[in-house]
């Protein structure tokens, strides 16, 4: 387990790779809760 610490904070590819894929995850998870929020609160029309 050393060695993937290691490799990952050594290698910016990697260190990076998994970096955007977390900014994009948490945007997504940001954006799901934002529309639910917004559908929630919404008024039904008549």
């Amino acid at each position: 387990m050393n060695v993937f610490f290691r490799d990952f904070f050594s290698d910016p590819v990697l260190f990076l790779s998994f970096g955007i894929l977390g900014t994009v995850i948490v945007l997504c998870a940001y954006y799901v809760y934002y529309f639910m929020k917004k559908i929630n609160e919404s008024e039904a029309p008549e």
